[in-house]
């Protein structure tokens, strides 16, 4: 049968980097939300029977993204192959909104789309417990997505929990068209020095999580054009936070009319820039 499925951005509304781990790896902790329903700020992912394995690409961010074995389309649905034992022949179409290099997730949501779709289409009724151990294998920020909503992520990300929702503030996300390498960013978190570690607190009910990013010296040291974008917002009467490694910056406003006029402001100042209201 023929699927759908939206693969929704995320916003890291809070990112504690606690340490660096012997492998490599930072020890983090995070809280991320989902953001469903935002169809400009989602991929969709098509499905349909084929007589073999195909994936197309289209939309206003597909430039430069490869369909072969490295897309992480085609990494997830291989996974799927190995887990049901079999080949899963599909053609798939991936429509690309969600900016690349922007801190919010696109590839990751894509692969998760991939693991979820391919398991209804082709009825494989794998447990979404195991779905989340497949999409770690992919990438840290994957099994997020699989699980959708607010989720608190540790270890490299990929240890997921779900929370309860809290409402999202009145947010400004801005994209303004640089790229920031996720590796480059954590690479250079020794030379900018590293946050002092401070654990999550205890959150109440309801309660939102604080608005912290600790990767924001280090991708400011990689690409100081951030701190330009960084400025403005502050200038808008935002309150930004750099979306994961960076380029997207996330502003909160006190109400909705601050944030739109800020929006409005903005979008006449940098055209070319990518603005979206939450």
């Amino acid at each position: 049968m023929s699927l759908s499925l939206q693969a929704p951005a995320k916003l890291n509304r809070y990112l504690g980097i606690l340490g660096r781990r012997a492998d490599g790896f930072h020890e983090l902790e995070l809280v991320t939300t989902v953001l469903e329903g935002v169809d400009e700020l989602a991929d969709t992912l098509h499905g349909e029977p084929a007589g073999s394995l195909s994936l197309f690409l289209s939309g206003s961010t597909a430039e430069g993204l490869s369909v072969d074995e490295s897309n992480l389309v085609i990494q997830a649905w291989r996974l799927l192959e190995q887990e049901a034992q079999k080949p899963l022949p599909a053609a798939l179409r991936l429509e690309k909104r969600i900016p690349q290099g922007g801190g919010l997730g696109g590839g990751s949501s894509d692969a998760a789309a991939a693991l979820k779709l391919g398991d209804r289409m082709f009825g494989l009724g794998i447990p979404q417990t195991r779905l989340l151990h497949l999409a770690a294998r992919l990438g840290s920020d994957v099994p997020l997505f699989i699980l959708g909503g607010t989720v608190l992520g540790l270890g490299r990300g990929e240890r997921v929990f779900p929370l309860r929702a809290v409402p999202l503030e009145p947010i400004l996300l801005v994209h303004p068209g640089l790229h920031v390498g996720t590796p480059s960013v954590y690479g250079a978190l020794p030379a900018v020095g590293y946050p002092l570690p401070q654990d999550l607190p205890t959150l109440a009910i309801g309660e939102a999580p604080p608005w912290r990013n600790d990767l924001t010296g280090a991708a400011i040291f990689v690409c100081p054009l951030l701190a330009e974008v960084r400025q403005d917002l502050l200038e808008s009467g935002g309150e930004p936070l750099l979306c994961g490694s960076g380029s997207c910056w996330a502003a909160r406003y006190e109400t909705e009319a601050r944030r739109d006029h800020a929006a409005g402001a903005l979008r006449l100042e940098h055209p070319s820039w990518g603005i979206w209201t939450l």
